[in-house]
């Protein structure tokens, strides 16, 4: 699949159209009874000469705790190449629903910085479907480039889940995985997050969908509140490790349990030195405050 030619579009794709598309489409299948077989799209999707919204960038960094700088933050690419990634899944061969889709979990590779200043070259394809014990998962992968140059600069796996839907097939883990039980360290920081969040941070990566927005929009996809971005989640954990991660370093995230707004979130970060001293890596996890419940975690370490 990483071999096939691109398609290349004008612009990026508008999520807010995107989403009504997703929508339509998924009822239209639902009312005729029709699917697109059990294979992802081969092809790729791609636009060239991004640049980024200096005022979109300030944003960004101020919400999520971001240090002020030049340098686009990892979750800020993630958000720029976000419709793209969209733009894949709606395309008439892909099999899955959108409505619904759960985020499992994201794996980054940042290789070098990338500077608002500079034009980018994104692209985004689908990959990897597979049975999971709830459904069908499958891999966006989205690439970052300087424009017009070869190297990769920023590469980023995020991990879908189309629940309740097993396709044709495909065969699903016999056993589930059962999570390891999880006892709350003692915090490192408390995140307070009130119920505009999901619309703030909609604001500065244009994600919205209505899962995150209200809670009228919310229950009319049947969550009872509004629920956190899972990258916006991620993205301020990546802050809280702050500049020790330096310019190349790998992140990753696996969600659990939804964070439904207002919450109490707790976070503690520990760091692994190598022998020298040095930073090496940062181990992060997040849970309700006030439950105890784990909602994700991951690890930040050098490249």
């Amino acid at each position: 699949m990483t071999g096939s030619q691109p398609v290349i579009l004008g612009e990026m794709p508008s999520l807010a159209k995107l989403y009504v598309n997703a929508a339509a489409t998924a009822a239209r299948r639902r009312v005729l009874g029709t699917h697109t077989g059990t294979a992802l799209p081969e092809c790729s999707h791609e636009v060239r000469g991004v640049k980024a919204e200096v005022t979109n960038l300030t944003a960004y960094q101020h919400l999520v705790g971001e240090t002020a700088s030049d340098v686009l933050p990892a979750g800020f690419l993630h958000a720029l190449a976000f419709p793209l990634a969209m733009s894949v899944m709606n395309r008439d061969d892909f099999p899955l629903p959108l409505p619904g889709m759960i985020h499992l979990g994201n794996s980054v590779l940042q290789y070098a910085p990338l500077r608002f200043t500079e034009a980018l070259d994104l692209r985004a394809r689908v990959e990897k479907l597979r049975g999971h014990r709830a459904g069908t998962a499958f891999d966006v992968v989205a690439e970052v480039r300087a424009a017009g140059q070869d190297a990769l600069r920023w590469r980023g796996v995020s991990t879908y889940l189309s629940k309740g839907v097993f396709l044709p097939g495909i065969d699903k883990p016999t056993a589930p995985t059962v999570p390891a039980a999880f006892s709350a360290p003692d915090p490192t920081a408390l995140w307070q997050l009130g119920v505009d969040t999901g619309r703030a941070y909609a604001a500065v990566s244009g994600d919205f969908n209505p899962i995150h927005l209200s809670v009228l929009t919310a229950k009319a996809l049947g969550l009872r509140r509004s629920v956190a971005h899972g990258m916006y989640l991620a993205s301020r954990a990546l802050a809280d490790v702050g500049a020790v991660k330096g310019d190349s370093f790998s992140w990753d995230v696996a969600f659990e349990a939804p964070v439904f707004l207002p919450a109490h979130v707790a976070l503690d970060i520990s760091t692994v030195q190598d022998n020298d001293g040095g930073w090496r890596r940062s181990d992060y996890v997040a849970w309700n405050a006030r439950s105890g419940r784990k909602h994700f975690s991951g690890s930040v370490a050098a490249l």
